[in-house]
């Protein structure tokens, strides 16, 4: 898993609900956005030690949604080897010799396809 993917991944979570998005580099369009109600949302502990219950299944609940997201990004994202920007595969070409995004390929005159294009 590519570094930069990750960092790419924002924490938009509430103590209500769980959610993460992603936005390409190249178009700044949200291209995954996953989200999930916490387990136990609305419900204030009548204990003080449930209190420490609940943090912990939110962690839980939260690093397993952080991954199902990770996975996705992977299937959706790309980084381009000339700017290294995290761009969609709307953003990302399949070109000749090199894969890159739009803008690099611009830059250098290249010409391919998008990811999205060949699926």
């Amino acid at each position: 898993m590519d570094r930069k993917l990750q960092d790419g991944l924002i924490d938009c979570s509430t103590d209500n609900e769980i959610v993460f998005k992603v936005c390409c580099e190249e178009c700044n369009k949200t291209q995954l956005e996953i989200r999930k109600r916490f387990s136990k949302a609305g419900i204030t502990p009548e204990k003080k030690e449930k209190i420490m219950f609940y943090h912990i299944l939110y962690k839980r609940e939260w690093e397993k949604l952080r991954d199902d997201a990770i996975n996705k990004l992977n299937e959706q994202f790309n980084i381009c080897p000339i700017c290294k920007r995290m761009v969609c595969d709307n953003c990302f070409l399949i070109c000749d010799e090199v894969d890159m995004c739009k803008s690099c390929a611009k830059i250098l005159e290249e010409k391919g396809k998008s990811v999205s294009e060949l699926e």
